[in-house]
């Protein structure tokens, strides 16, 4: 959401791009305006996706002021494997391309497929501070379960396995409209 304002170029995604740039977290404020925008437009009618968003308590109190949901989706997996999967992933600094050294990793160790660049691991894909993430996500984001489950809204998605088997788990929970068993 926040990435299509910026690449856009619009006075909120500009004035969102001015406080990544910094470094800094985008103010909520700032959030749940793009956030009201991108809901008002037309392809937002068909349904949305929202990744990442809420992260706090305070933030699913204002979505629930802008729109109804009809679902949230819980990604279970253990810590150790969000740990495993981050800190492999390396990206292409001139490219962009993504890999992952476990689950797609390049045909030359180490080397970008598309223009040989050397692969980066980015600062926040190291495991310490994934622990951090994880340790953060305790304290703020996981409140939300309870949040969204006393509300009827949440569902649980075994996440473990590869992407095309949480992929295929995904539109099986979404079809159905309840937790789907691992297997």
């Amino acid at each position: 959401m926040l990435r299509a304002a910026v690449a856009e170029g619009s006075e909120l995604g500009r004035a969102a791009d001015d406080h990544i740039r910094a470094g800094r977290l985008v103010p909520d404020p700032l959030v749940l305006e793009v956030l009201r925008d991108r809901l008002q437009r037309p392809e937002a009618a068909r349904g949305f996706v929202l990744d990442g968003f809420p992260r706090n308590l305070a933030q699913a109190e204002a979505l629930d002021r802008l729109t109804t949901l009809d679902a949230v989706v819980y990604f279970d997996i253990l810590p150790r494997e969000i740990v495993d999967r981050l800190s492999g992933r390396r990206v292409c600094p001139s490219c962009g391309t993504v890999y992952n050294v476990l689950t797609s990793p390049p045909r030359a160790a180490g080397r970008c497929d598309r223009d040989g660049e050397e692969l980066q691991q980015r600062p926040d894909d190291r495991p310490e501070a994934i622990r951090v993430r994880l340790q953060v996500y305790e304290e703020q984001t996981a409140p939300l379960l309870d949040h969204y489950r006393r509300r009827g809204l949440l569902r649980s998605l075994d996440a473990s396995g590869t992407a095309a088997v949480v992929a295929d788990r995904l539109r099986k929970l979404l079809a159905a409209g309840r937790d789907v068993p691992s297997g």
